[in-house]
């Protein structure tokens, strides 16, 4: 899972996708290589959440809102998210200020998660050959996260 990376003189690398709740706390991570965009592997993104969500067939209330990137302006990823139950909410550079008025901005709370992610060494630069063991080093990471934010405060 490394590729040419397409900002770093295209030398090998790894591109972590997480998606997180509102407090940054990780609910699903994948790895792919760094030349691999966001809008092909959205979805097993959002299907490899850890915690499995409360049905939302009953009524509309229960939908949960997902806050996206512009990266991910796609109809399909729309119609796929909607049709797995969310509210998607992706930030168009023409509704700017509308967007910002009727949902803030919630981009850092995932940056926040990727300095989290950086902090440990085995992860800010990858050593491992095998994608299994880098993927169960940020599973590892994530449990630690979440261990840290939850139990200790």
């Amino acid at each position: 899972m490394t590729g040419h990376n397409p900002t770093d003189r295209s030398k090998l690398g790894t591109k972590r996708h997480i998606l997180t709740d509102k407090d940054g706390i990780p609910l699903s991570a994948i790895i792919t290589s760094a030349n691999t965009h966001d809008v092909t592997v959205a979805i097993d993104t959002v299907d490899s959440i850890v915690i499995k969500r409360p049905s939302s067939k009953l009524n509309d209330r229960k939908k949960q809102n997902l806050c996206l990137d512009k990266a991910y302006h796609s109809k399909e990823i729309e119609q796929e998210i909607i049709k797995r139950g969310y509210i998607p909410h992706i930030r168009y550079r023409r509704d700017e200020q509308i967007f910002r008025r009727k949902h803030p901005l919630r981009r850092w709370v995932v940056e926040r998660t990727n300095s989290w992610h950086n902090r440990f060494r085995k992860l800010f630069t990858r050593y491992e050959k095998k994608d299994e063991n880098y993927l169960g080093l940020v599973q590892l990471a994530n449990s630690i996260i979440i261990y840290r934010r939850i139990v200790l405060g």
